[in-house]
């Protein structure tokens, strides 16, 4: 037993070694670089759970229109990148989410935002979050590394977070979300996936409200709607301000989400949904 531990930490004295020595060169690790050293450094015997994903798949592609009101504000699309990488033996998806006003909107206030996540496609958990934001001139980034093995997020300049089991950050909870089993969700069901947020451990709650038929730029779609469990009196006049369709099959993509804010109102819409693991829950006139 002396001997394995003796082992364990010379390897990972070694690594550490190895990328205190090229950072000090100057060298700049790529994003599987950083994963690479996670799953290679800490990951020795251990594994992660499996879990079955049939609700999406690479090369998925989903595009939505933004309103703010009456006004077209922008757009949001979310990607599946067709390549999955290959990270010392774990297959990671490469997900992207990019959201950005247009028209008039660009004009009262410019938003560029960009999120990344790189997620184990049989564990359903992130190694690396990035976000780019720029909105209305404001700019700020975030890189997190997230290491399973030892329950920590990596926030960089030396801090770190402790973090539970199956943890996600703002992109792949989304995502495992949509592969949880809904198929006896009864109304009231409340379901809950705790993610990664600012550095703060955030559980989101969404409470399943009922089965709905709307219609949308691809057609009539049978949905489940949720409404997520939100803080009132901070943006949200009441807790039920906030309602999110998504499609009532499989692939339990967004539909439509709309949102009753204290100055105003805010509605996302789907406008095109490509590559899908399943079938649609379209209905036929």
């Amino acid at each position: 037993f002396k001997m394995k531990t003796s082992k364990k930490l010379t390897v990972l004295s070694a690594s550490a070694l190895i990328v205190l020595v090229l950072s000090s060169a100057g060298y700049k690790f790529s994003r599987t670089d950083l994963i690479e050293q996670q799953i290679v450094s800490y990951g020795n015997g251990e594994s992660l759970p499996n879990v079955n994903n049939t609700a999406f798949k690479e090369g998925e592609i989903l595009t939505y229109r933004l309103h703010y009101g009456a006004l077209n504000a922008g757009i949001a699309v979310l990607e599946v990148k067709p390549q999955v990488l290959d990270v010392s033996g774990r297959k990671v998806y490469h997900i992207v989410a990019n959201v950005y006003t247009n028209g008039a909107a660009d004009w009262f206030f410019k938003v560029r935002d960009r999120y990344e996540t790189y997620m184990d496609k049989d564990a359903l958990v992130p190694w690396l979050f990035v976000r780019r934001v720029d909105e209305g001139g404001f700019k700020f980034s975030q890189d997190y590394i997230f290491n399973h093995y030892t329950k920590k997020v990596d926030v960089g300049n030396g801090e770190k977070f402790d973090v539970p089991v199956g943890i996600q950050d703002m992109v792949s909870a989304f995502y495992t979300a949509r592969s949880l089993d809904l198929s006896n969700a009864k109304p009231g069901d409340i379901f809950s996936i705790n993610s990664f947020v600012d550095k703060e451990i955030w559980p989101l709650k969404i409470k399943f409200i009922g089965r709905e038929t709307i219609k949308t730029d691809i057609g009539k779609i049978k949905c489940l709607k949720f409404r997520p469990i939100v803080q009132k009196g901070r943006v949200f006049k009441k807790e039920e301000d906030l309602n999110v369709w998504i499609s009532d099959d499989k692939n339990h993509i967004p539909i439509r989400a709309q949102a009753d804010i204290i100055i105003g109102s805010v509605k996302m819409d789907i406008t095109s949904a490509n590559n899908l693991f399943n079938p649609l829950s379209k209905v036929n006139d």
